[in-house]
């Protein structure tokens, strides 16, 4: 049965945070709330939790996972990145934006699209999602929270828990973050390309 924590969405009480890094660092999946919808996410180098959330979603092998980032200072162990991507990336965050790059050695391959050797990284505006980033002290290997028979993400952090009660950990209840998946954004490319149109100003890529 899933914990159920009420967490103040724009003061995160740090006792609460220190529970849910707990909980995560023990191997758990956690619904959490971001800046764009509700998200499930895990401790990045734990494949239990990570077959979990691709059972939850009815993942193939070819979805990306994204790995939510406290801010910039992270990319360069995880993604490559010129000079000019950075600075589109340093304009854009931190807000609703995923974005695919081509993975480092330091991503594990299970994490990578298989063809593309790509991952996709995002650094949310979000108070808790922040604190559990700070917490943590690495970033969360996450998706956002789509059920399979879902067009949208869920809302209701109650209706997560009475959903995924059996198959998840922890619901952090932050209230309601919208149904808005993040804008996706793949900077492989020499030219960026709008892959998925959702939270955020996509004025750039169209």
């Amino acid at each position: 049965m899933a914990q159920y924590l009420s967490i103040h969405p724009k003061n995160p009480q740090a006792r609460l945070i220190g529970q849910a890094v707990e909980i995560i660092r023990a191997g758990g999946v956690v619904a959490y709330p971001t800046d764009s919808s509700y998200a499930l996410g895990c401790q990045l180098g734990n494949k239990a939790a990570q077959d979990s959330i691709r059972s939850i979603r009815r993942m193939d092998n070819s979805h990306h996972f994204t790995l939510v980032c406290r801010d910039l200072s992270e990319l360069a162990l995880y993604a490559r990145v010129d000079n000019s991507v950075f600075r589109l990336l340093r304009s854009l965050t931190p807000g609703p934006y995923t974005f695919l790059l081509k993975a480092t050695h330091e991503v594990p391959r299970r994490l990578q699209n298989p063809k593309r050797k790509t991952i996709g990284l995002r650094v949310p505006d979000h108070p808790i999602a922040q604190a559990l980033l700070t917490a943590l002290g690495e970033p969360l290997m996450s998706s956002t929270l789509i059920l399979p028979t879902s067009g949208e993400p869920l809302a209701d952090p109650y209706e997560i828990f009475e959903r995924l009660d059996s198959q998840i950990e922890l619901v952090i209840d932050g209230g309601n973050c919208g149904l808005e998946p993040t804008t996706v954004i793949d900077l492989v490319g020499e030219v960026p390309i709008l892959v998925r149109r959702g939270k955020g100003d996509t004025t750039l890529f169209e």
